[in-house]
């Protein structure tokens, strides 16, 4: 059975990380292949989003993984939104000095592409 709105939602959480990973994701990717410090961050960040989305989401095996991702990172971007506590909302200048947010944006785009 067609579904035009899990098909909308999909197509829109798609477009999303499409861009994440084009300010956060890919960028981080690069750097993290020549700097392993900043790669097992990268990891410890991933797993914990794939701890949050499959074990602290119920039913998170019914949903498209790249709706609970975005869902998630747009849940992260609301939430700093909030805050003026000097997190960005934009890539790092350098990734070796990205904050939280900037670095957990790039490993959500890395969870999502695995």
């Amino acid at each position: 059975m067609f579904a035009p709105g899990r098909a909308l939602l999909e197509l829109s959480a798609q477009r999303q990380m499409q861009q994440l990973d084009i300010e956060f994701g890919a960028p981080a990717a690069a750097v993290a292949a020549a700097a392993p410090g900043l790669s097992a961050v990268l990891d410890q960040h991933a797993a914990a989003v794939r701890d949050i989305l499959t074990i602290g989401v119920d039913e998170s095996a019914r949903v498209p993984l790249v709706v609970l991702v975005a869902g998630y990172a747009r849940g992260l971007l609301d939430h700093f939104a909030e805050r003026a506590d000097g997190f960005l909302a934009g890539p790092p200048d350098n990734w070796h000095d990205a904050d939280w947010l900037q670095l957990r944006l790039a490993a959500v785009c890395a969870y999502a592409a695995d």
